[in-house]
């Protein structure tokens, strides 16, 4: 007997999007990045952003695995182990470690008894000291991060 597969409803289906949506925008202001920043990062219009946080199902999946990229999401799966200590590009953490960020930890000496930093923060952060920023001593994690952060924010801190 073949196994049978329970279909989603409409109302079922509108829920997850819109929960699906109410976590991109929770993940798009805990990074502190504005809807105009996140949605030229991702190549879509704020408009198309603005649809997707609200969770309309006309959303193309191409723009959900855009957002989700830039956010540092995959997409029904949240962050992983991988997406914190091997950043691909286009995403960020939520938090930034100093202790993964070498580079980052030596320019940040003015956060006292902070271990960790907002992906805003360590922007402004590689922004503000970018001339004392050793590049000969970056490992790939921490130019994937200056790369990603550039991205989000528009920065030039290049490496």
């Amino acid at each position: 007997m073949p196994a049978t597969i329970e279909k989603l409803t409409s109302e079922q289906l509108e829920a997850r999007v819109k929960a699906l949506g109410a976590q991109v925008r929770q993940r798009r202001k805990a990074l502190g990045i504005s809807v105009i920043t996140a949605a030229e990062a991702a190549g879509m219009s704020r408009d198309t952003w603005h649809r997707m946080e609200k969770g309309e199902v006309t959303v193309t999946i191409a723009a959900w695995f855009n957002a989700l990229a830039v956010l540092g999401l995959e997409f029904g799966v949240g962050l992983t182990d991988s997406t914190v200590t091997r950043l691909p590009i286009d995403t960020i953490p939520v938090t930034v470690a100093l202790a993964d960020f070498p580079q980052l930890a030596a320019l940040a000496w003015q956060v006292q008894g902070a271990t960790e930093v907002s992906p805003r923060e360590a922007f402004d952060i590689y922004e503000r000291n970018k001339r004392h920023l050793d590049r000969t001593k970056l490992t790939p994690e921490e130019k994937a991060l200056i790369a990603s952060l550039n991205k989000v924010f528009g920065g030039s801190a290049n490496v």
